[in-house]
């Protein structure tokens, strides 16, 4: 048996700075709205290695009320047109908004792209004028999952 250990983590100010540019020509960041079933793909896609399932289990009817409420924001990596990760955030224009994934497809990690990506998906989550994001992060999560997120300006809360 693995113990499974969760970090809570929270961010209470929008990003500092100039956003980061892409590390690739090509490489951009955008709000999508995704069909139930891209929307899956992509999912198994960047959370197959990390044991992602939550959306896979869920109802379709379900799935297809989360995608289309305004409040459910998802912001893809595209390069050249290809999927490369996704953020999807929860409770958009409410005073706490949740990052509930965040990850690249394996091909496109080490690229630098996964700092990219959560630089302008946090920008845009932040343009609702949220009093916090938060997340939570677990040992299933990629081994640098943690670091990420605190280099993007959350911390651990519990």
């Amino acid at each position: 048996m693995v113990d499974l250990l969760v970090t809570y983590m929270e961010m209470s100010a929008p990003p500092q700075g100039a956003p980061r540019t892409s590390p690739l020509p090509g490489a951009i960041v955008a709000r999508e709205r995704l069909a139930p079933s891209s929307y899956l793909d992509l999912c198994r896609a960047v959370g197959g290695p990390v044991q992602w399932d939550q959306r896979l289990r869920m109802p379709g009817a379900e799935l297809e009320t989360l995608l289309a409420d305004d409040a459910t924001h998802i912001h893809v990596l595209r390069f050249d047109g290809e999927a490369g990760g996704f953020c999807e955030f929860n409770n958009v224009g409410e005073a706490a908004i949740e990052l509930v994934h965040f990850g690249l497809v394996p091909a496109f990690q080490s690229k630098w792209l996964g700092p990219f990506l959560l630089d302008r998906a946090l920008r845009a989550a932040w343009s609702h004028r949220p009093k916090r994001l938060w997340l939570d992060t677990d040992t299933y999560d990629h081994p640098a999952a943690q670091s990420v997120y605190g280099r993007a300006g959350f911390s651990a809360y519990a």
